[in-house]
């Protein structure tokens, strides 16, 4: 704010609590910062400036705000304004909102910011329920539920979500999960997902004769650096002295 609007919102701040002795506990109070409000909003959430006022009245002003972004269906910045005034049950109501009309990725977030893990769990498992398996994922990561996040896996695992179900037993670090995956995407010829499962499993064994497969099948760069993260150097030896010429970029 300027140095003119400053002065502005002190003098109507201070006529407020003036003319109402329970300034701290009425519910017209919200009523009253309306008047300001208006100030607020022509400078937006992320300009405004409340640093002048005490806690307990920039709360009320910055709530105040909220409101009135979410009447003028401005939920974004309703969000960025019951944030910075710690009011955790708007932002909670607000993630109820987005849930309602299937914006689960805005609900999860502002759940997140609300630290509300008890609707981070509900609105992942309908996510599941309904299909939405990268918003389950990030719902129940952020509750740390590896329960759950072993469920979505596995009914990743069942329907061939490989990049889901990989980063999942990746995340919880399940190597016979991921091992489970890269023989199952072995034997369907998804080479890349196999490989991938592979090298996040560690598991050496199973690079050195993905490698294998890939030399026989001709797919030299896979090969390679199969043969290389399982650290079966004489195979990457044997690759680099006989085919040399066709792996010039490596």
């Amino acid at each position: 704010m300027s140095v003119d609007e400053d002065k502005i919102v002190r003098k109507m701040v201070a006529e407020i609590a003036d003319s109402n002795e329970k300034f701290m506990g009425q519910s017209q109070d919200i009523e009253n910062f309306k008047r300001i409000v208006p100030v607020l909003l022509e400078k937006g959430i992320d300009n405004v400036n409340l640093s002048m006022f005490d806690e307990v009245t920039k709360s009320k002003l910055l709530n105040a705000l909220g409101e009135e972004y979410i009447r003028r269906g401005n939920m974004n910045d309703s969000v960025k304004a019951f944030i910075l005034a710690g009011n955790r049950q708007r932002l909670v109501e607000v993630g109820e909102h987005y849930e309602e009309v299937g914006l689960f990725s805005n609900a999860i977030d502002t759940y997140r910011l609300a630290d509300a893990n008890e609707q981070l769990l509900k609105v992942g498992r309908k996510c599941l329920e309904n299909g939405h398996f990268a918003d389950a994922i990030k719902s129940f990561r952020l509750c740390n539920d590896a329960e759950s996040l072993t469920k979505v896996g596995d009914e990743c695992f069942q329907k061939g979500k490989w990049d889901y179900a990989i980063e999942i037993f990746s995340a919880i670090n399940s190597q016979h999960k991921l091992v489970e995956i890269g023989d199952k995407c072995l034997r369907e010829r998804q080479i890349g997902y196999a490989a991938k499962a592979y090298e996040l499993a560690h598991d050496k064994e199973k690079l050195s004769s993905l490698g294998d497969v890939c030399l026989r099948e001709g797919l030299l760069a896979t090969a390679l650096k199969s043969y290389q993260q399982a650290g079966n150097d004489m195979m990457v030896q044997f690759i680099r002295e006989n085919f040399g010429n066709k792996l010039s970029s490596y």
